[in-house]
């Protein structure tokens, strides 16, 4: 190999972080059929243009571009706030997650993003009526 393993124990200490920055789909979907609600904030960290088309049920919409210390002056700090975007190739949720953790927010990634989230076929919450979409393309994530 090109690069050698690292000891168990780094390795190890690594393993742990990672799982403590990230929550995928399914570990979520139990926190949620379990009741297990209490403690956390679903925050969807995109445009409200595309939180208005598709969203995790429950989520709020906290766009990484508007995170400022009087945006989130009424977010609880006690609770952990999941962040996603569109998918793995995108970037919001890195975003929301860092100016939330800067703020003095506990924060954590969902993998995948909704993309993931649908694509394990769970439910997403969509409003009724959305705009038909722009002939202008435009970044597809709206981040």
């Amino acid at each position: 190999m090109t690069f050698p393993a690292l000891d168990s124990t780094t390795a190890a200490a690594l393993l742990r972080a990672e799982l403590a920055l990230d929550v995928d789909p399914d570990d979520l979907v139990r926190d949620l059929d379990s009741g297990a609600q209490r403690g956390y904030v679903i925050v969807e960290t995109r445009a409200p243009e595309v939180f208005a088309t598709a969203r995790i049920p429950g989520a709020i919409n906290l766009p990484y571009r508007d995170m400022t210390p009087e945006s989130v002056s009424r977010l609880d700090r006690d609770l952990v706030y999941v962040c996603y975007c569109e998918s793995i190739h995108c970037n919001a949720a890195t975003k929301g997650a860092l100016k939330l953790a800067e703020l003095g927010f506990k924060v954590k990634r969902l993998s995948g993003g909704i993309t993931a989230w649908q694509a394990a076929g769970y439910p997403v919450d969509r409003n009724l009526l959305t705009s038909a979409p722009s002939p202008t393309p435009s970044p597809r994530c709206a981040c």
